[in-house]
């Protein structure tokens, strides 16, 4: 099976619909499908529920889709980070489920699990436990929390073989791996291809059977979320 696609817009062709539910890796801007992001963004697709730890900042990452109206709901966990983002929730044009940061990630990988739901303790007695079942384990009080299970899944990898077996490189495998397995179809962008049997067996971190197609991303440009800097003391 051909999985390497020549462009993000070729590896979405046939996946994107109005209405749809996409999980999406990254953390701030560490580890984010860039390419897929741009061209669900020049897709036009809207009324999108997306699952991510976070929203992306302001005309960066998941920011642009925000930017451009094409996001219905946000299932996330930080976004504290970005302006339009609060402006459309205060002004209740964006729908926004706030999930714990641990509980988000085994949403998606119970989701990818075929794990409808699971309780836990995270949330009892706030406000995220509003509207769930609770029930007792051992005489403490725990919370159902569903799985996710979405209908695409666009994640960013370090380097990946041909057939698509895939490494994250350090922290930028976050929230990657539990979104590509909750999506029934998941689409990779990679900094490196190399042939099969190049990559040790041992340091797969997501097998290819879950990735159904994959681009070369690479190169990119680092971005920063905040820049911090000092003045220089006199001498």
């Amino acid at each position: 099976m051909q999985k390497i696609l020549p462009d993000a817009t070729a590896a979405l062709d046939g996946l994107l619909r109005d209405g749809m539910t996409i999980a999406a890796g990254g953390f701030g801007l560490c580890g984010i499908p860039e390419r897929l992001i741009d061209a669900i963004q020049a897709s036009g697709v809207t009324d999108l529920t997306i699952a991510s730890n976070n929203a992306g900042i302001d005309n960066e990452g998941l920011g642009k889709l925000l930017r451009t109206r094409q996001v219905r709901k946000m299932i996330s966990s930080y976004v504290g980070e970005n302006k339009e983002f609060e402006r459309q929730f205060l002004a209740g044009e964006l729908e926004v489920e706030f999930c714990p940061q641990g509980t988000l990630a085994e949403r998606l990988r119970a989701g990818g699990a075929g794990i409808p739901g699971f309780y836990t303790k995270t949330g009892v007695g706030t406000q995220v436990a509003e509207g769930k079942e609770h029930k007792e384990f051992d005489g403490e009080t725990y919370i159902l929390e569903r799985g996710i299970r979405a209908d695409l899944s666009i994640i960013k990898g370090w380097k990946a073989d041909e057939a698509g077996n895939l490494v994250f490189r350090k922290t930028a495998r976050n929230f990657n791996q539990p979104a590509a397995t909750s999506g029934r179809i998941c689409v990779a962008e990679v900094e490196e291809i190399v042939p099969v049997g190049s990559l040790d067996p041992d340091c797969i971190h997501l097998p290819s059977i879950y990735v159904k197609r994959m681009i070369l991303g690479a190169p990119y440009d680092k971005k920063i979320e905040f820049r911090t800097v000092r003045q220089r003391e006199a001498a």
